[in-house]
């Protein structure tokens, strides 16, 4: 409405113009719009107001317009404007591009296809909740995909920034989501959890591998609240040829005890990159839903289950770091590689919850990446990865917590950069071997790792002798983009 009549094309508000209407939401219009002075594709997103309306309406565009406005990056449209209550609006970015949606309607996707779109969700995901934000309405409406293939999340009015009040949490009584992918804990009014986001996307998984709804399409609290006790038919009960790792992932995902899913959207991302990486438990096998017992046992358990109340949230973020490890396999860096894992148990004594992939490089000529043999005719690349696994064997790590990788490249810092920046590593840990004039001049693997990474880094030094036991001396924890003293 504006001055109490209907909008049409060519009104102006706060000096948008307004070009085109587009189909309306649940929840809201939406126009697009056009300012002077600016090129960017522009969307207004107006709420409907109607007498009788939904109260939830003018508060989710209230904590939308709070949160759009602080949040940045690849992944979210760019905030522009908003209004007032007089006339409440707020502009943004115009995503160019396809919503999920289209997938869903294409029907089952290949399992490789899944993964692809499913990692690239959880790279969203992760970035958001980098920023503090908890999306709480993941669907495949929600997410559009740019040219590019970059997944761009829509529609905040239902999140939750644990950095600024919770207007939803504090005003409603019942849980408030889409029915088909809201997590469990949600509907005990838990909105301070960033794993009820993983449940979502195992959700969207779930119907991209088998075209089936995993809990169907619920739209009554009484509805949702039996997914505290019972678990969906396993995908492959839709989908016979399922691969193990997809299955494995899926019901992870969409566990009940949000403890039991992956903590981190970037941890998921890792394993949807990485099947070959997955451990496979019981999951990966099943065919049936738990039995009888087992639902009546939790049933019992959760049937009067409270409200979550609110608590200031633990940042899961922060306590499930992804940390790689690029180890010297040569003979004569044995001292350095017991250095490296001392400084990792270090690191995984205050860091439980971590991933630790270990890593090193095979270089290669910068002619031919061709595996050749050894010596004793055994092929080098599998030879590394069976050295990684008995170096690693020593360390404080459960198996599903640490995979195993030999890259071939001509640049071994440049191979170190590339897996942490497309893998969303928190943390390298890497050793320096010396610091002979010619290596100070080229610039060792190390001080080019610590200069171009865009995580922590932190450089071992090699031990004066193999029975000098490092100390907190011999550690030189660094920023990415810094420059090492020490990194030989």
């Amino acid at each position: 409405m504006l001055n109490g009549r209907s909008l049409v094309p060519g009104d102006t508000i706060d000096g948008f113009r307004l070009d085109r209407q587009l189909e309306s939401g649940g929840m809201a219009d939406f126009w697009r719009v056009s300012h002077t002075g600016i090129a960017l594709p522009l969307i207004m997103k107006i709420p409907l107001l109607r007498r009788g309306e939904d109260p939830l309406t003018i508060v989710g565009f209230e904590q939308e317009q709070m949160i759009l406005s602080r949040l940045s990056g690849p992944h979210v449209p760019r905030f522009i404007a908003a209004g007032d209550f007089e006339q409440p609006y707020i502009v943004m970015e115009h995503v160019a591009g396809q919503s999920l949606m289209h997938r869903i309607d294409q029907g089952p996707q290949p399992d490789e296809a899944a993964a692809r779109v499913g990692a690239r969700v959880a790279d969203a995901l992760h970035d958001i909740h980098q920023q503090h934000v908890i999306h709480l309405d993941l669907k495949p409406s929600n997410i559009i995909q740019r040219d590019n293939g970059t997944v761009v999340l829509i529609d905040f009015g239902l999140s939750r920034n644990l950095q600024l009040p919770d207007l939803i949490g504090e005003e409603f009584d019942s849980p408030v989501g889409t029915g088909a992918y809201v997590a469990p804990e949600q509907v005990r009014r838990g909105r301070n959890d960033p794993r009820s986001d993983i449940f979502g996307l195992g959700v969207i998984l779930y119907v991209l591998a088998t075209g089936e709804y995993p809990f169907g399409q619920p739209e009554r609290e009484s509805e949702w609240r039996r997914r505290l006790w019972r678990d969906p038919l396993p995908p492959r009960w839709w989908k016979k040829d399922i691969a193990p790792w997809l299955q494995e992932i899926i019901l992870r995902c969409l566990e009940i005890n949000p403890d039991a899913r992956y903590e981190t959207a970037a941890q998921l991302r890792f394993a949807l990159q990485h099947p070959e990486d997955v451990l496979l438990t019981a999951r990966s096998e099943r065919h049936y839903r738990d039995g009888t017992v087992a639902v009546f046992m939790r049933w019992l358990a959760n049937r009067n289950a409270p409200p979550i109340r609110a608590r200031p949230a633990a940042s899961l973020i922060d306590r499930s770091p992804i940390v790689m490890s690029a180890i010297d396999l040569s003979p004569d860096a044995e001292g350095l590689r017991e250095a490296l894992a001392i400084a990792l148990r270090r690191i995984l004594a205050t860091e439980p919850s971590a991933r630790l992939a270990c890593v090193n490089v095979l270089k290669t000529s910068r002619i031919t990446l061709d595996r050749l043999e050894d010596a004793q005719g055994r092929n080098p690349h599998l030879q590394r990865l069976i050295e990684l696994k008995h170096w690693a064997r020593s360390l404080p790590v459960a198996d599903d917590r640490i995979t195993y990788h030999v890259f071939e490249s001509p640049d071994p810092a440049a191979a170190i950069i590339d897996y942490a920046v497309n893998n969303n590593v928190d943390h390298i840990v890497l050793g320096a071997r010396g610091s002979a004039p010619l290596r100070r001049y080229l610039g060792s693997v190390s001080s080019q790792v610590v200069a171009k990474a865009p995580c922590t880094v932190t450089v071992v030094r090699q031990p004066v002798s193999t029975q000098d036991m490092p100390d907190e001396q011999g550690l030189a924890t660094l920023q990415g983009g810094t420059e090492s003293t020490g990194a030989g």
